[in-house]
């Protein structure tokens, strides 16, 4: 891979990275997480199989070449438990017809190695992007406007400072907004399988959101026992 990524993701997404070159992990794991992203690798299909089985990715990105289980199988099972992750496959096979082979089985895009990290970069934001809005540039819930692609938010035309972790936060309560959102999901939403984000981490960054959040005609209440919602209020 050549040259440093560029330009940002949206932030709070959970990446499944497949990938057993020590070095390309390494460098795709970074970019990925300087982004403020969560990502979880594994070195090999079984793993990968398994991972995607146990929890919800917002993007998987996987090498064909892995060992114990080939990244093609690792796709197609996925494809067929119904799974609709979307998939970046990163691999040292060329030719057209592996291209097709791949994306047939359900790939969503297809990337030969050695690739650039910006090129990489530029790859992932679109499927994050397509992931996250699903054709919709913006949320919007009483006064409070969301651009997730572009991490921004406003309230009216006045644009809402928040930090990378507020922003995670209000992104996972705006995708489930007609539904509670527990705070193993919240918890899910932020962190990756080796950097925990504790309960006091938490209730801190839910406290300043809500504050940010005054006077935007919207709200998170908290659903005891099992959650937080954002709904509209009556403060704007």
């Amino acid at each position: 891979m050549r040259g440093p990524g560029a330009g940002a993701y949206p932030p709070a997404m959970r990446i499944l990275l497949a990938e057993d070159d020590a070095a390309i992990a390494a460098a795709v794991k970074s970019s990925l997480q300087q982004g403020g992203h969560a990502v979880d690798h594994v070195s090999d299909g079984n793993s990968a199989d398994h991972a995607l089985r146990d929890h919800d990715y917002d993007l998987l990105v996987l090498d064909l070449g892995l060992p114990m289980l080939d990244g093609s199988d690792v796709l197609a099972r996925a494809r067929k438990r119904g799974s609709g992750v979307p998939v970046l496959v990163v691999t040292a096979r060329e030719g057209l017809k592996e291209r097709v082979r791949v994306l047939d089985l359900g790939a969503d895009d297809y990337l030969v190695k050695p690739f650039a990290l910006a090129e990489f970069d530029a790859r992932v934001r679109a499927l994050l992007r397509r992931r996250t809005t699903n054709g919709t540039p913006e949320f919007r819930i009483g006064r409070l406007r969301l651009d997730i692609p572009g991490h921004r938010a406003w309230i009216g035309d006045v644009a809402l400072d928040l930090t990378a972790r507020e922003f995670g936060l209000v992104e996972a309560l705006a995708a489930r907004a007609d539904k509670v959102t527990s705070r193993a999901q919240l918890v899910e939403a932020l962190c990756n399988w080796d950097e925990d984000l504790t309960d006091n981490g938490l209730d801190i960054a839910l406290h300043r959101l809500r504050k940010k959040l005054q006077g935007s005609g919207t709200s998170v209440r908290t659903i005891r026992g099992l959650g937080y919602l954002l709904e509209e209020s009556a403060d704007a």
